[in-house]
């Protein structure tokens, strides 16, 4: 199982990003965990500057857009293989 955090005030662009993120998920195959993380302070100490952002088991992969889903994919793809 993979934990997704997506880091974002909670904006239509966050709601996107972890629609996405499902999405594709079940189109692979991929159990995921997905939580929401909106909480400022939280933000700042995980690193992120600009949002939405996202992290797979504990590693920032992506901020500043929402990424689309074949970015989505190849980052579920990527990170299943290791």
């Amino acid at each position: 199982m993979k934990h997704i955090l997506v880091y974002g005030s909670g904006c239509k662009n966050c709601a996107i990003t972890a629609d996405t993120f499902t999405q594709a998920a079940a189109d692979l195959g991929v159990e995921i965990e997905l939580e929401k993380v909106t909480n400022l302070e939280l933000i700042m100490k995980a690193g992120v500057m600009s949002t939405p952002a996202v992290a797979i088991d504990g590693q920032l992969c992506h901020s500043g857009s929402v990424p689309g889903y074949n970015k989505v994919m190849r980052l579920l793809e990527s990170d299943t293989q290791k």
